[in-house]
């Protein structure tokens, strides 16, 4: 009742300015006042204020429990997202350990070769004055034993010339003699 009177009210502004009497089925204004009271009537009755009051309170809840689960949503993504940025600072920490420790083994490495380089080059040319001086002692010996033929050679042939042939043999044989005493 106490929401009738303020339509009523509200209703009677524009009926008050119509001609005629108010409460006649005549004036169309009573007609259309009657017909939505009537209508408001069968709404407030068949509790459908209440029933849209319901709905919207449902729906705000599906709302209000949608915000919640976005927000437990947004809190989990944070907490991964947490996680996520702590391993990685891990990884790159790791990362950096990993690459001083591949520089100093490079570094060990290369200073292992560079000392290894040195070692076999000193062996290198060790062998190298080995081999020379081995040549140089072949070469001697060479030139040795080809002057050593050349004298006998030559020995022969004087010899050969100026003696007789017993005298030559018996030279011969002890100069050959002497020559391998010599040589060997």
């Amino acid at each position: 009742m106490r929401m009738l009177l303020p339509v009523l009210l509200l209703a009677a502004g524009p009926a008050l300015a119509a001609t005629g009497p108010f409460f006649s089925l005549g004036n169309t204004d009573f007609i259309v006042t009657l017909a939505f009271l009537l209508f408001v009537g069968i709404l407030v009755y068949f509790k459908v204020p209440a029933l849209i009051g319901g709905l919207l309170d449902k729906r705000a809840a599906t709302i209000r429990a949608e915000l919640d689960e976005a927000r437990a949503l947004r809190e989990e993504a944070q907490t991964i997202l947490a996680s996520y940025e702590r391993k990685q600072k891990e990884m790159m920490e790791q990362s950096d350990i990993i690459v001083a420790t591949a520089k100093k083994e490079a570094m060990a490495a290369a200073d292992k070769a560079k000392a290894d380089l040195k070692t076999s080059i000193a062996r290198r040319l060790k062998a190298a004055e080995e081999q020379i001086a081995s040549a140089e002692k072949a070469a001697v010996n060479e030139v040795r034993n080809r002057a050593v033929s050349v004298a006998v050679a030559a020995a022969s042939e004087i010899i050969a010339r100026d003696m007789q042939p017993a005298d030559k043999s018996a030279q011969i044989d002890a100069a050959i003699g002497e020559v391998e005493a010599r040589l060997h």
